[in-house]
């Protein structure tokens, strides 16, 4: 059923959709707009728009995007087939949650570089994976933006450090006149995920007549939460055994799966003043509440280690696939023409997000935070017999107010005994949310002035400063010292959770607040000049420099490491001055010739030059070849150099399979557990930049007027590239296997042993390792496009345009030798949220446009993508047997080549968008989002069961959205 539905989605799309990934003129505009200059991405000089560049350059138009009904900036730039592996949507909630970016050319968002009218912005205070640096999209205005300008090239030679994979440019309206804005509403099919946005634009001024011209915009956008429990089957559960899946929910099974109904199990405890210091297990376990609590009923396990609990599925109960959101902002610019050959320019913008994410309770049990002490692994966290007033020393009898605690059923027995009387807690603290409330406000201002002066000569000056502020508030984070002191005080009911008092809450779990911010102020200018005249133009240098200061300042939510939480943070500040040339040379007609360089400095120590050449040459008028190659670099990361910085993230596991048996098989609960840890990685100042080396060759074919296509492979390597503890894989491999962890990584934590195989070797919790220079990059594909305009009646036109990525290569080669090959993978698996790597990826827009009537399809197509990651464990072998979801050992009737769920489907969905045009005033339009209904493929190792970063329009549904635009 869902190739059918491919099938129809991309039948539809020959009928109707808008020019989306390409500016296309119509016929009776074209002309004018060849006698229009801009600077085009990657150029210093001016130039017709419709003129071809030695670069791929994608063009996003605000006029397009709307007839798509794409009505924000990340919607737009993320669409982008080039954007691949290490891409971050906003409803990714982990480390830079409440963010998002794209990755151009799968190289990292921190190898992607985004401008601002071709001037940098400020970088979003917290970083990707705990160190990777990133401009946030959803600070951007969309109703101020009047392009988006994607450059598909490495372009350090005039923009710096992170242009590697590209460059994403959002060109701000330069200029407005009158009142104009939209408003629109809508939901999708289940009446969840509700969005509410408006925008208004007033302008004053006659640029031409009066020599000025001032404008303000504002903005407002709201999206509604999505539940997992609202999106359906198979999204809401991790039991997939109705398909031939694993039952990947240990909660209506497992008693030693946390829920928020406790269970206990008796235990000793090695030292009676710390909860956390549970030992050796005994007998069964036991429900501290009364079955009548149990909402979604019971299950039983028999045997001497069994009992009975409560049946829970976490993830329906708590899931979130998309948080709530509300965005608002404000651009004003003025312009005014000082003098005949002098124009100045104001820009300033305020911007403010607010994302609120939901989560699981937070559970009792946790390893130590990174760096943090190793007592303070609550893993095997117990209740004690007796408690106090004081919490210290309450077993023994002299301690005033001791009483035994009523939360532990073994008390009565052990009063005398209590270092054999423990109670094992396996709990989530059902009655304290969990979550975040995340508010980012970003402040940026420019003033520019630029002019012409003797002859031939043009120039430019920029003065750039933003700041990025974060407030996040933090619930449900767990308290160290205030777990033990409710533990051994008896403050918190876990008996009956709803009885206890907010004080109790508060003492385990307050609510935190975690302040970060960034800033950037920079200085740019440029002077350009004709040198000569050559047979195809004008000879034309020009050059320029910059210096700029970046700081960044985020604690992290863990500062003082006295929570369970991330210890993620950044700290850094430094001044970076370079220097920049760009040469053109129409050396013929039909050949030009261009160069560019650029010197940065780095305050730290270091230092890059990043060249490029390029040509372009049009052998014949339907012909035109270009390419470029270039050198360029990625400067590390606050974060990545700081010592004091560092964090642990959660990996992916490939697990042997003589330790699966050894615990029971692929599905027991504790090899589930198993196949998930963390990782702990730690700032490297002696890092070196990341180096790069890029080229493009491709063409441009116009056979007719009405229809072209391009062509451009890519082959972009990087050297030295910056990895966090790059044989982390190697390092949980040889633990399983029982070899020594490679050099300078250590086992930091380990759980308990398996209740149900206690001799059998027990799961790796932590091993850290450092950031180092320790890997080159290989990335290659190829870009296709397709554009036809037809006017097939007076009154009727067809456009179409087809664009897709396809990778031949996207691969990694650390300094041991070990390859890891990704391309068509979910590797690689320590990226943001481990969606992989699509081979292809494509989008394809039709418009129909009758008389006043917009008729519009963009159909989106992802590949599918092989289970395995060669980062997770599974080394050179790519085959079925390393799947991510344990199904190559043959366990419960499964094939032992692993082939079941080994690939997660390719995805086709398609939007539906038509506009009517009622007079010059007032436009209507309704858009139909997924209107195939269209359901992502099942990813059975993701959380929640299909891929954030490429699939989350199959999980939404169809979306139904109806609005207006207006214009006086």
């Amino acid at each position: 059923m869902r190739t059918g539905a491919a099938s129809i989605a991309l039948g539809v799309a020959l009928m109707a959709a808008p020019s989306f990934a390409q500016s296309i003129q119509d016929d009776d505009t074209q002309s004018a707009s060849q006698e229009k200059d801009i600077v085009v991405t990657g150029s210093l000089f001016r130039r017709a728009v419709e003129t071809e560049t030695a670069s791929p350059v994608t063009v996003l138009s605000s006029e397009s995007l709307a007839k798509s009904g794409i009505s924000d900036i990340t919607e737009a730039v993320r669409s982008i087939a080039a954007d691949g592996a290490g891409s971050i949507s906003t409803n990714w909630g982990s480390f830079a949650g409440g963010a998002s970016t794209v990755s151009l050319r799968n190289v990292g968002a921190g190898s992607t570089l985004t401008l601002i009218d071709g001037l940098r912005s400020v970088n979003y205070p917290l970083m990707d994976d705990g160190h990777i640096s990133f401009v946030d999209l959803n600070s951007i205005p969309f109703s101020a933006v009047q392009e988006v300008q994607v450059l598909k090239d490495g372009a350090s030679s005039l923009y710096g450090a992170d242009a590697i994979g590209g460059v994403v440019n959002m060109i701000l309206k330069k200029r407005f006149n009158g009142f104009a804005g939209s408003v629109e509403g809508g939901a999708t099919e289940r009446g969840d995920g509700a969005r509410y946005r408006a925008n208004a634009t007033v302008g004053f001024g006659d640029y031409a007549s009066q020599g000025w011209n001032f404008y303000i915009n504002g903005e407002y956008q709201a999206d509604g939460r999505i539940s997992n429990q609202d999106a359906g089957w198979p999204y809401n559960t991790k039991d997939l055994t109705s398909i031939g899946g694993k039952d990947g929910n240990p909660a209506d099974n497992n008693l030693a799966t946390a829920t928020v109904n406790a269970v206990v199990r008796r235990a000793t405890q090695t030292n009676l003043n710390d909860p956390f210091r549970g030992g050796v297990l005994s007998g069964g376990y036991q429900l501290l509440g009364s079955t009548a609590d149990c909402s979604n009923g019971t299950f039983t396990v028999a045997g001497a280690t069994g009992g009975t609990g409560c049946k829970h599925n976490n993830l329906y109960e708590y899931g979130q696939i998309q948080p709530k959101q509300e965005r608002y902002s404000t651009t004003a610019r003025f312009s005014a023409r000082l003098s005949d050959n002098i124009e100045l320019h104001a820009v300033g913008s305020y911007a403010r997000s607010m994302v609120d994410y939901k989560g699981t309770p937070t559970s009792v049990n946790a390893v130590q935070p990174y760096r943090g002490n190793e007592l303070d692994n609550s893993s095997n966290l117990v209740l004690p017999v007796w408690i106090c007033p004081s919490g210290v020393n309450c077993a023994d009898p002299a301690t005033a107010g001791r009483t035994l605690n009523p939360n532990n059923p073994f008390a009565t027995a052990y009063a005398a005994d209590p270092a054999n009387g423990a109670a094992r807690l396996f709990y989530l603290f059902g009655d304290i949310p969990s979550g975040s409330h995340r508010v980012n406000e970003v402040l940026r201002g420019n003033i520019g002035l630029e002019g012409t002066f003797g002859e031939g000569w043009s120039w430019k000056a920029d003065v750039v400063a933003a700041k990025d502020t974060l407030n996040v508030d933090l619930f449900g984070v767990v308290d160290i010292a205030g777990l033990r002191k409710a533990i051994n005080t008896g403050a918190y009911n876990f008996v009956n959770p709803s009885l206890n008092t907010q004080a109790a809450r508060d003492m385990v779990a307050p609510t935190y607040t975690h302040h970060a911010w960034s800033s950037m102020v920079s200085f740019d200018a440029s002077i350009a000049k004709a040198v000569t005249d050559l047979p195809g133009g004008p000879l034309q240098v020009a050059v320029g420099g910059q210096v700029r200061r970046e700081v960044q300042n985020n604690p992290g939510p863990n500062p003082n490491v006295d929570k369970f939480s991330s210890t993620a943070a950044s700290f850094g500040a430094h001044t970076v001055s370079a220097g920049f040339f760009e040469i053109s040379a129409p050396i013929l007609d039909s050949l030009e010739l261009t160069g560019s360089g650029r010197y940065d400095n780095y305050s730290e120590g270091f230092s890059a030059f990043s060249p490029k050449i390029g040509f372009t040459f049009k052998p014949i008028e339907q012909l035109m070849l270009r390419g470029t190659w270039s050198r360029g670099f990625r400067a590390p990361s606050f974060a990545e150099r700081d010592p004091t910085s560092g964090f642990s993230g959660g990996y992916s596991i490939t697990l042997p399979a003589d330790y699966i048996a050894s615990h029971g098989g692929v599905s027991a609960a504790y090899v589930l557990a198993s196949a998930s840890a963390r990782g702990g990685f730690a700032g490297n100042p002696d890092l070196k930049p990341e180096k790069s080396r890029s080229f493009t060759l491709g063409a441009v074919i116009e056979p007719v007027r009405w229809l072209n296509f391009t062509v451009d492979y890519y082959n972009i390597k990087k050297t030295d590239v910056i990895v966090m503890a790059g044989e982390i894989g190697d390092a949980f491999a040889a633990y399983y296997k029982g070899q020594p962890l490679p050099d300078g990584y250590k086992l930091l934590a380990v759980a308990d042993p398996d209740p149900d195989y206690p001799n059998a070797l027990p799961r790796a919790l932590l091993i850290s390792g450092p950031y180092a220079n320790g890997a080159n990059e290989l990335s290659t594909g190829l870009d296709v496009s397709a554009s036809a305009r037809v006017k097939i009646a007076n009154d009727v036109r067809w456009t179409s345009t087809l664009n897709s990525t396809y990778a031949f290569e996207y691969s990694t080669t650390l300094a041991n030798g070990a390859f890891y090959s990704y391309a068509g993978t979910r590797g690689p698996a320590v990226l943001s949220s481990g969606s992989g790597t699509p081979k292809w990826r494509a989008n394809w827009q039709n418009s129909v446009q009758i008389q006043d009537l917009t008729l519009s399809v963009t159909a989106y197509f992802v590949d599918k993508i092989k289970n395995v990651a060669a980062d997770a464990g599974a080394g050179t072998d790519l085959s079925c047997k390393q799947n991510l979801y344990g199904l190559g050992t043959g366990a419960n009737g499964h094939p032992t080549d692993g082939t079941d769920f080994c690939y997660i489907d390719r995805f086709t969905y398609a939007d539906l968008n038509a506009a009517y045009k009622v007079n010059d005033k007032f436009t209507f339009f309704v858009n139909v989002g997924n209107f195939t209904g269209a359901k992502a493929p099942i990813a059975p190792s993701m959380g929640s069961n299909y891929l954030t970063s490429f699939h989350a329009a199959g999980v939404n549904g169809r979306t139904f959205r109806a609005g207006a635009r207006f214009g006086f």
